[in-house]
């Protein structure tokens, strides 16, 4: 059996060559004309050596050449490694050590971090989206992308078939617990897991899509864009997350769905002219990447007058797990295991829990979604599986009807005095105080509990108020034991770049 992802491209081509795949303020490219320039980006990558199976690391922002090169990559049977364009050179020199990658398409203002990784990594050829540096270190070439670009093309064109269950791409973890680890996703994982959006959101050639969350990162990759390249839609893709620019696309776009993380929500419900802009084309909204609390679906939906459907996942799974559907969806809940997908909830010596909100445990997941494994790490990969059932990491109850809810993350449990404290527990009744606009709860060392709880919050434009009103105001919802003895109010939350919430780096103010 042979199979390549870029099928994905190829039979939307055929089904409509001209209907619209891509759309940015500076052009509409066709289905058609991105087959086309991929088919030229695989033509040139082959001359310059690229083999079957070879990695390319692909450091682009959100621009069309991304999608052109990702399908590039795939035809001409390589590994596509999708990175964040701020990376720096020790950080990208490890992964293309790490994945033996002697090819690289990135921007020029990426250039000069890549070009020093290269040669730190042993050397590599650099295809650049803009101008080209000139000073290059010794064993890097550069060349323009438009060498790629306008590569001519043979008949018939490059399509190398590759195995399903060979890796596709590689997306590597932040690296909070030490070097990152390369995840690999194969190609049939990744067309499964485009398939479950689809299923999920109810995609079609008319579905109108905007790609705001960063296309390196896992959603807005497979998510997001390879979801509508399968369903033959049209990607409304935009640089960045701009609270009025996400508005405006939808307005003179017609976008039907949007999937983005909590704060990108919650910023669009914050808007000071939200109400002037025509929103009545969205269909649907997804969430995902942290959890989102109950306020904020609440206000979406009476906002927007469609479902929120949240889902659940992470990089090793594809990255959705779990999914609420149009007609079988509880709200709150992160939703029920994808088709073909098993989602079990264990205690910490791996029994299986029984359903309830009482049984919180470690969601373990098994099925076509998980991981093949970290490339070139087998002590790292056998870590994170017991008999093929891959650990999350992440805490959730299941209720007598599959439906899961999230608890918090294991590593962000917080013990105090030796009771467990959920920080999404605490964050969602501050979320329902009238001057909250952001929360988020950590633990803090303390002497004589372990652990203490801290609550950061931003504020409404315009509200004050003392920590101890948020306090009493937590007091007299939960137990003793949960709420935050400290609050602390800040300008705003340091986020990543897809937008969630740096808990670490607050915990780590104390």
């Amino acid at each position: 059996m042979t199979f390549n992802l870029s099928s994905i491209l190829r039979d939307s081509v055929r089904r409509d060559p001209a209907h619209p795949a891509i759309v940015t303020d500076a052009e509409r490219i066709t289905y058609g004309e991105l087959n086309d320039r991929s088919d030229a980006v695989a033509a040139g990558l082959i001359e310059a050596g690229l083999q079957p199976g070879g990695a390319v690391m692909l450091q682009l922002p959100n621009v069309p050449e991304f999608v052109v090169s990702l399908h590039g990559i795939l035809k001409a049977g390589g590994v596509v490694i999708p990175t964040n364009t701020l990376y720096k050179a020790g950080e990208l020199s490890y992964v293309l050590e790490n994945a033996s990658a002697k090819h690289v398409i990135t921007v020029d203002s990426s250039a000069g971090e890549a070009a020093e990784a290269a040669a730190q990594a042993g050397g590599a050829t650099l295809f650049v989206l803009g101008q080209v540096p000139s000073d290059l270190p010794a064993g890097v070439t550069a060349r323009p992308f438009a060498d790629l670009a306008a590569h001519d093309v043979p008949d018939p064109a490059p399509f190398v078939q590759r195995d399903p269950g060979d890796t596709a791409v590689l997306l590597y973890t932040s690296g909070t617990t030490g070097k990152p680890k390369g995840v690999q996703l194969t190609h049939f994982q990744l067309y499964m897991n485009a398939g479950a959006h689809i299923e999920a959101f109810e995609m079609g050639p008319s579905s109108r899509i905007i790609a705001v969350m960063p296309l390196f990162h896992a959603l807005g990759l497979s998510g997001i864009m390879n979801a509508t390249v399968r369903a033959g839609g049209t990607v409304l893709l935009l640089p960045k997350f701009d609270t009025e620019k996400v508005l405006q696309t939808i307005q003179a776009e017609g976008a039907t769905h949007i999937h983005g993380v909590p704060t990108m929500y919650h910023s669009l419900l914050n808007h000071p002219t939200l109400a002037s802009f025509n929103t009545s084309t969205l269909a649907f909204c997804g969430s995902a990447g942290a959890a989102i609390a109950a306020e904020i679906i609440d206000q979406v939906e009476q906002t927007f007058g469609v479902q929120i459907l949240e889902m659940y996942g992470l990089t090793e799974s594809g990255p959705v797990a779990t999914i609420n559907m149009p007609r079988d969806r509880k709200p709150y809940s992160i939703g029920k295991a994808i088709p073909g997908v098993d989602i079990e909830i264990w205690d910490e010596h791996k029994n299986r829990l029984p359903r309830g909100k009482l049984s919180i445990g470690e969601i373990m997941i098994r099925g076509h979604n998980t991981m093949s494994g970290y490339l070139n790490n087998p002590e790292a990969t056998a870590a994170a599986f017991t008999n093929g059932w891959l650990h999350t990491g992440d805490l959730a109850w299941m209720d007598e009807d599959g439906f899961l809810f999230f608890a918090d993350r294991k590593k962000e449990l917080i013990i105090r005095g030796g009771y467990n404290v959920y920080p999404r527990e605490v964050e969602e009744v501050l979320y329902t105080h009238p001057k909250v606009s952001e929360a988020a709860v950590v633990g803090v060392p303390d002497e004589r509990l372990g652990e203490e709880i801290k609550a950061y919050l931003t504020l409404k434009p315009g509200e004050q108020g003392d920590p101890q009103e948020f306090i009493d105001y937590v007091k007299e919802r939960l137990a003793a034991y949960k709420y935050p003895r400290i609050v602390e109010v800040i300008p705003e939350m340091p986020k990543s770049a897809t937008g969630k919430i740096l808990k670490k780096e607050l915990a780590n103010r104390g």
